[in-house]
């Protein structure tokens, strides 16, 4: 298994496949694909190479494997303290609040905020839109479908129960949680590469948690670049716990909460 054999299968797949492996670090798509191998059977990357080339089937297997798609209902809750201070903010300031999910995986993450903004009387769900959004389309489905099944290791009910009152957002059928159409309303769903499309705009939050870990330093300035054209001036950026914005581009975010990882956007940063 040499770095020679492997880089011409991160070759492949980013110019075959259009996955943009030189944005993510080495170690995150060794271990992917090594799952891959593990479960294909084959011992070395040359020969994983050659079933990728001929199997369409595989090709959609390793994408899915390379798509983040780690998420849950309200994780970390003092973040999610922090998010209602902020839609409250916004709902107080604004007719309308536009929030963006990036990299949302199957829809969890976004429709909590839908189900934060019904349940607080502090803010406005009906002026609330929602759009979440990722690079995996199973994911989307699945997103759009807006039905969970809870499994051994997940307990949704302890995920949801940030909400005194989440019953009333969620129908629970044994272990198949649905949501609801008035949480499903404020929220749809479209494919976006944060790498590779172009930036979107007029947003007053972006949340996207979790992604920057995975990304190699060299990328994640043009990534959050795009995330603060986004962004309307004062617009609010929610990241990862683990994650930090480069120094090079702190120049657009200011600090709103260090502990939280919520940032605004300069607005007299010119982007």
């Amino acid at each position: 298994m040499t770095d020679e054999s492997f880089d011409e299968l991160l070759e492949y797949v980013e110019h075959e496949l259009n996955f943009a492996t030189s944005h993510y670090n080495d170690s995150y798509l060794d271990r992917r694909v090594s799952s891959r191998m593990r479960r294909t059977q084959n011992e070395t990357y040359t020969e994983y190479l050659e079933l990728l080339q001929g199997d369409p089937d595989e090709q959609e297997a390793l994408l899915q494997a390379m798509s983040i798609n780690v998420t849950g209902f309200f994780r970390n809750p003092d973040v999610w303290a922090g998010i209602r201070d902020v839609l409250r903010t916004l709902s107080t300031a604004n007719d309308d609040v536009r929030i963006w999910s990036a990299a949302c995986a199957d829809g969890r993450e976004p429709y909590s905020l839908s189900m934060l903004a019904h349940d607080d009387s502090q803010i406005d769900e009906s002026a609330v839109s929602i759009l979440g959004s990722d690079i995996s389309e199973p994911a989307l489905e699945t997103a759009r479908e807006g039905v969970y099944e809870e499994s051994r290791t997940v307990d949704f009910s302890e995920q949801l129960s940030f909400l005194d009152r989440y019953e009333q957002y969620v129908d629970q059928d044994e272990r198949l949680y649905s949501i609801t159409d008035q949480i499903q309303e404020r929220v749809t769903f479209e494919r976006h590469d944060l790498i590779n499309d172009d930036p979107k705009s007029g947003f007053d939050l972006v949340v996207c948690r979790n992604l920057f870990i995975y990304i190699d330093n060299e990328y994640k300035r043009s990534m959050l670049a795009s995330i603060a054209k986004s962004l309307r001036p004062k617009g609010y950026l929610v990241i990862g716990k683990a994650e930090t914005i480069p120094p090079n581009l702190k120049s657009a975010f200011e600090v709103d909460d260090a502990r939280l990882r919520i940032y605004q956007r300069d607005p007299d940063v010119s982007l």
